[in-house]
């Protein structure tokens, strides 16, 4: 029986083109532990394993494991970055905001 817990590692793993080997490699866990989230419902899954995982997948722990979270993949990365962008100092901030408007001057 999988869980949203199972189900959002396993879309943000297949959204990222990562094998379980793969993700397993990056978050310093094993494939069988992967496999596991994905697939089974593990009592308490490990906060420190979820955490890793959650970096390597570009969304949060709290995301991962809210089992309210509707928020589609890409509402989960854009919020992962914003609150990076808020932890961050004044002048990344204003680098970031021009490098945007560069970006994004297509209206």
């Amino acid at each position: 029986m999988t869980t949203p817990l199972g189900d959002k590692i396993r879309d943000l793993r297949k959204a990222k083109g990562y094998t379980l080997d793969k993700l397993a490699e990056l978050a310093d866990s094993s494939k069988s532990y992967i496999w596991e989230l994905e697939n089974k419902n593990p009592p308490r899954p490990s906060a420190d394993k979820v955490a890793k995982i959650a970096a390597v997948l570009g969304v949060t722990a709290d995301y991962l494991i809210d089992t309210t979270e509707k928020v589609g993949l890409d509402d989960a990365t854009d919020n992962a970055f914003f609150r990076k962008y808020r932890k961050m100092d004044a002048a990344t901030k204003d680098k970031i905001r021009r490098m945007t408007d560069l970006l994004g001057n297509d209206e």
